[in-house]
């Protein structure tokens, strides 16, 4: 296969292994391996009579293994984990956004954390990329009864967690904006009235960058801590926020004032309020964005 075609074929493996792995430095590098394989496979004189079929077979399989030797990486995870963010413009796509928006939220990608690797690649096949039985029973190596039994038991935990998303685009868009304009003035009014009785608050600093030890609850701590944040950066100076979709969610990257990563925030919005708002600080997390900010300098500045 040249590189021609194997761009092709790539945003569907992508789309696989970073919804199995909420990584996206670890599904290229999964892709990656695959396209390697099979280039091997077709050079040795092996007859590969659907490529995207092969290339799916093999993201799926090294993606399993990834997740399973990262459950024990992450039982040590300093703080809560959060996947690493995909970023677009808000404007690009819009009916393509609104496809993948409740597949690919951080909310979503959390959940399915909880399933056995094997579950989630059975989930994601038939729920997501509505993969046949038969053919999900090849790729995972079990039999089409098991299959139909992974999938009945993530379905059920999945449904039973799933966060709800606004249907109108330009209101969960308008929402935010007034969210983020508020957040950077440090304005606790407006924030409690955009906010969810119920919010939730989750940030993500792997220990390397001061981040929640652990999520907040209700409209009024979560709103302090918003109020308190917009002051941080207000002594920090510069910052500027670059509205973006975040895993097809309205959401913001923050950059400091030479340009740098500082954090990517995501909303979840539903009934007309911010349901849920997830920070990523973590550097490692954001250096697929651009160059981070030097979070000890930022630190400083900040006190």
């Amino acid at each position: 296969m040249n590189v021609e075609a194997f761009e092709e074929l790539r945003p569907r493996a992508f789309a696989i292994a970073y919804r199995m792995l909420g990584s996206v430095s670890e599904a290229e590098d999964v892709v990656q391996e695959a396209y390697l394989r099979l280039h091997r496979a077709e050079r040795e004189g092996e007859r590969i009579e659907s490529p995207r079929a092969y290339l799916s077979t093999v993201v799926t399989r090294l993606a399993i293994d990834v997740l399973r030797s990262a459950r024990a990486r992450r039982e040590t995870y300093v703080g809560e984990w959060l996947p690493e963010p995909l970023v677009a413009d808000p404007e690009a796509d819009p009916a393509r956004q609104a496809e993948v928006a409740d597949t690919l939220s951080l909310a979503f990608l959390v959940l399915l954390e909880s399933l056995t690797p094997e579950q989630r690649a059975v989930f994601l096949l038939r729920e997501v990329f509505d993969y046949p039985y038969d053919r999900i029973a090849e790729i995972v190596g079990k039999s089409e009864a098991n299959v139909r039994q992974l999938n009945a038991r993530a379905r059920r935990h999945v449904d039973d967690g799933r966060t709800r998303f606004d249907a109108s685009r330009e209101q969960r868009e308008q929402l935010a904006d007034r969210f983020f304009a508020a957040a950077q003035e440090g304005d606790l009014p407006a924030l409690e009235a955009l906010l969810a009785e119920d919010v939730e608050l989750h940030g993500d600093g792997g220990g390397k960058v001061p981040a929640l030890a652990r999520a907040l609850f209700g409209r009024s701590r979560v709103a302090r801590t918003l109020r308190n944040w917009g002051r941080a950066g207000a002594r920090i100076g510069g910052i500027q926020t670059h509205r973006v979709d975040v895993n097809g969610q309205p959401g913001a990257i923050y950059f400091d004032g030479d340009g740098h990563v500082i954090s990517v925030m995501a909303l979840d919005i539903a009934d007309g309020q911010v349901q849920g708002i997830r920070s990523i600080v973590n550097p490692d997390k954001l250096a697929h964005l651009g160059e981070v900010a030097d979070p000890t300098e930022l630190l400083k500045r900040a006190r």
